[in-house]
């Protein structure tokens, strides 16, 4: 088949390990090709196969692999100081990365705080939320709501807070358990009888009914993705839904987190997701693309109001690596390469035209229920049936195989699922390089109608 692996069969895309390895790997039965170099929106394994990276790893590389404006910063950081700890120092790469997201968010007062992760960015911000309504006499305020098919991270405290159940089982860890509302999801939620608006009203009422049943004294956090991306596979809300939930928060004195780890830096075709969809958070975070994959790195974006009241009283949190000096160089780049290359206007440019392909192709697909999304953030969501909406009863591994089928037609996406009603929804989240080529969104999706045609077609659909 052409743009496969020679040929082969699916499930052998990735084939049992032939000998002992010192990795733990994510699928330990499973051998992964090595992976030896990457270009634009192209990785390239040991045996020269080259792979279309349609998903930028989880939503990482938003300006494309081996970007030399960022390889060349890194380089020169690296020749003038790697890493001297923030305990002790402050660096300029550091202070110019904050520069730059402040007036990203526009709050002259905000103040950034630099880590290594997705988790590490949203734990932060459960604790700044916590340290904050200790510091204004709210201390009995620690319970901080989420949604339902959420994800947040993989720490203790950024999973007792995900919606994720697969994640949270296979943890096997002793999570906390918080109050969790539905999440602004209209192709399942929505009612007959509703317009988007008055769903989206109906949807952020669960927050403050879950606020007055945890007691609105105990409540100090809500966190949401503005757009969902992997647990759901992108679900934006309509209009209304994060303006009422602003509203709420305010009501009952709770911060609203917002998760940008996946749907911020640029990728919705604004620099924050929520640019689009409301009013502005008390805290925002940001992984994955804000350092494009050179180096680990994230931010917490705080506004000025709990900026100054923590500032004042002091903030008990840290990591090794908070403000590393190169990481923050090559965010520094990433954010050089927006600018210069008008990456936001393309986002938003692109992202019409890969809205365009997969509607063309997938738009009247029978096992395709609703192709969504904003920018080059974009989703597709698969059922045995499109009248009911109804999931795979008798594939509860749908989404490793198209994993595995994608990869052997030579494209990395995202595939993941959810339960609804015993079975089993597979969705694929698609975020390619902001630099991908029209001519490379094209392949994409040709490639995913091969790999969906080989999963779709080898077995039972119900």
């Amino acid at each position: 088949m052409a743009g496969g692996l020679n040929g082969r069969n699916v499930l052998n895309a990735l084939e049992p390990l032939p000998e002992m390895t010192a990795v733990l790997y994510r699928e330990p039965p499973f051998q992964y090709p090595e992976a030896v170099s990457a270009e634009g929106s192209w990785i390239t394994d040991a045996r020269g196969q080259r792979y279309l990276d349609m998903s930028g790893g989880a939503a990482v590389s938003c300006v494309g692999h081996g970007h030399p404006t960022v390889v060349q910063a890194i380089r020169q950081q690296l020749d003038t100081m790697a890493f001297a700890h923030t305990a002790f120092f402050t660096n300029t790469p550091q202070e110019a990365l904050a520069e730059r997201l402040r007036g990203r968010i526009g709050d002259d007062n905000a103040r950034v705080y630099f880590s290594s992760g997705g988790s590490e960015a949203n734990e932060t911000a459960l604790k700044l939320a916590w340290q904050y309504q200790r510091a204004v006499g709210e201390a009995s305020r620690q319970v901080v709501i989420s949604r339902e098919h959420s994800y947040h991270g993989n720490t203790f405290g950024t999973l007792s807070v995900s919606g994720n159940p697969g994640r949270r089982r296979a943890s096997a860890a002793p999570l906390l358990d918080w109050p969790r509302i539905p999440p602004c999801y209209p192709l399942r939620e929505q009612a007959g009888d509703e317009s988007l608006a008055q769903y989206a009203q109906r949807s952020a009422e669960a927050l403050e009914q879950a606020i007055l049943e945890a007691g609105p004294g105990n409540v100090a956090a809500f966190i949401c993705e503005p757009v969902v991306g992997s647990s759901l596979g992108v679900v934006a809300p309509p209009q209304g839904y994060l303006a009422r939930v602003r509203d709420i928060c305010d009501r009952y004195g709770v911060l609203w987190i917002a998760d940008e780890i996946m749907c911020g830096s640029g990728r919705t075709g604004t620099w924050f997701a929520f640019e689009q969809l409301g009013p502005q958070p008390d805290i925002v975070t940001l992984a994955k693309g804000i350092g494009g994959g050179y180096v680990p790195l994230a931010a917490t974006v705080l506004n000025g109001r709990i900026a100054e009241v923590l500032e004042a009283g002091g903030f008990a949190h840290g990591h090794t690596y908070v403000g590393h000096a190169t990481a923050c160089a090559a965010g520094l780049a990433v954010q050089t390469v927006f600018d210069e290359e008008n990456l936001l206007e393309r986002a938003a440019m692109n992202g019409r035209h890969l809205a365009a392909l997969l509607n063309d192709r997938f738009g009247q697909h029978p096992n395709v229920a609703e192709v969504r999304g904003m920018g080059m953030f974009h989703g597709l969501e698969l059922v045995a049936d499109r009248e009911t909406l109804a999931g795979f009863h008798d594939r509860p591994g749908i989404a490793t195989d198209i994993r595995r089928a994608a990869m052997t037609e030579g494209l990395v996406c995202y595939p993941g699922s959810i339960t609804v009603s015993g079975a089993t929804v597979p969705h694929i989240m698609l975020a390619p390089p902001l630099t991908a080529t029209v001519d490379e969104l094209a392949e994409g999706v040709d490639r995913l109608a091969r790999a969906l045609a080989r999963v779709l077609q080898s077995g039972n659909h119900s």
